[in-house]
């Protein structure tokens, strides 16, 4: 009788691991939905444009891209959490709602456990954008301005505990300088009200400001990576610009319902590594001021450990709160 048990069990041990292989072998054998978490433009939505068409071609099947922003994010995680775990919905994660979420409020409707790595791919520097109102050139300048004007300035973010919301107030703690947060949803609103100088101030990734920056209609201070960016190659570092200390990057990840078949997985990671490393989608990151950086499961989920730790201590000293 034991051994007749036994052997049930690994029968079924077999058909479970032979019903993934086959699922691997088949799949996808119908368009895949890429949920974005933020409105169209901006780091996240362009990084998941960038992503799309070639894995599309790749795969054979359609990417639909489906934008649920609002809610800093979490109705677009709650959606892909809840999703079949089928690798048919999936996630293109923004690094500052994936480890920073849970700082924010207690009231999260989802977990990063809910959610498993796909991969890394992009990552971005910030931009301390000004308008050109501002009677300051350099960022020594504008921090030496803030200090004698505490509080007059407004700085723009695409929402409560977005990087650009977090990374300025790291900015401002920082300085030792202070601003009014203005919250919008997403870049594309936020942006134009900077344009416009009704808010002046705008820490964010190229995407959203490069192009006016590029034109005249915004100042670039300083980005804040280790290395300039490629596209405002005048435009210093934090520290070469004399802001020893502070540096923020953005990251873009692919994650999928926990529960997803591994063998789908890495499926799906090999040919996101494949489609980055295209020279076409290199030109087209490069046009729209993103950095490629493809990472595989493992890295990626290592990634979200460090920055959950850190951010959780940046967003609690500075008592940031969505709540």
């Amino acid at each position: 009788m034991k051994t007749t048990a036994i052997l049930r069990l690994a029968l079924a041990a077999c058909a479970v691991f032979l019903a993934g292989v086959c699922q691997a072998q088949t799949y996808p054998s119908k368009p895949i939905t890429l949920v974005v978490p933020n409105p169209p433009g901006g780091l996240v939505d362009s990084s998941a444009r960038l992503l799309s068409e070639p894995l599309s071609r790749l795969l054979g099947q359609s990417i639909i891209i489906d934008n649920k922003g609002g809610a800093s994010g979490n109705i677009a995680y709650s959606q892909v959490a809840r999703a079949q775990p089928d690798g048919y919905t999936l996630l293109t994660s923004y690094s500052a709602y994936h480890v920073g979420n849970h700082a924010l409020s207690s009231k999260v409707p989802w977990a990063q456990s809910d959610l498993v790595p796909v991969a890394l791919i992009t990552s971005a520097t910030n931009v301390i954008a000004v308008h050109p109102s501002i009677p300051a050139n350099t960022l020594g300048e504008f921090i030496a301005y803030l200090k004698k004007n505490p509080g007059r300035l407004s700085y723009a973010s695409q929402g409560t505990g977005s990087l650009s919301h977090v990374g300025t107030e790291m900015f401002k703690m920082t300085t030792g300088t202070s601003m009014v947060h203005i919250p919008y949803r997403g870049s594309g609103a936020a942006i134009q009200d900077v344009l416009s100088g009704q808010v002046q101030v705008f820490i964010t990734t190229p995407p959203s400001v490069m192009q006016y920056v590029q034109l005249g209609k915004l100042k670039g201070l300083a980005v804040t990576g280790k290395t300039r960016h490629p596209g405002l190659p005048n435009v210093p570092t934090t520290a070469e610009a004399g802001l020893n200390g502070f540096e923020l990057e953005a990251w873009v990840g692919i994650f999928a319902p926990a529960g997803t078949p591994p063998d789908v997985i890495a499926k799906l990671s090999a040919g996101i590594k494949q489609v980055m490393a295209l020279p076409e989608t290199k030109a087209r990151a490069d046009a729209a001021g993103i950095d490629i950086r493809y990472a595989p499961p493992a890295e990626l989920d290592a990634l979200v450990k460090r920055e959950t730790a850190f951010w959780t201590k940046t967003i609690k000293a500075a008592g940031i709160t969505s709540e």
